[in-house]
């Protein structure tokens, strides 16, 4: 099992292409069982930056570090973590519901 990142869409400013917003999604999948987490970055983009990327040259490898970048490394951790969690939780869940008729 490994979570794999996404980039659902970004968000750009007209004027420059600069990514202003990236959505993404983290997922892993263990057979039937599957966890995931969708979110947010905001990004500041300065288009006279060295290293600036034009928006029809930015890959999805490129956001998803600009996301991992912004979110840091602990953060990526913790939420790597829950999504194995709600894998686990999924194979044996703490609670369950129906009805007994």
């Amino acid at each position: 099992m490994a979570v794999t990142w996404t980039i659902a869409t970004l968000e750009r400013n007209s004027s420059d292409d600069g990514v202003v917003v990236a959505h993404w999604r983290a997922a892993d999948v263990d057979g039937e069982h599957s966890g995931s987490s969708y979110g947010t970055c905001g990004f500041t983009p300065d288009s006279t930056a060295s290293g600036y990327t034009a928006y029809v040259d930015i890959t999805e490898a490129q956001a998803i570090e600009w996301v991992k970048a912004s979110m840091g490394d602990e953060a990526v951790e913790a939420l790597e973590s829950s999504i194995a969690a709600q894998i686990v939780e999924s194979k044996a869940p703490a609670t369950t519901a129906g009805v007994p008729w």
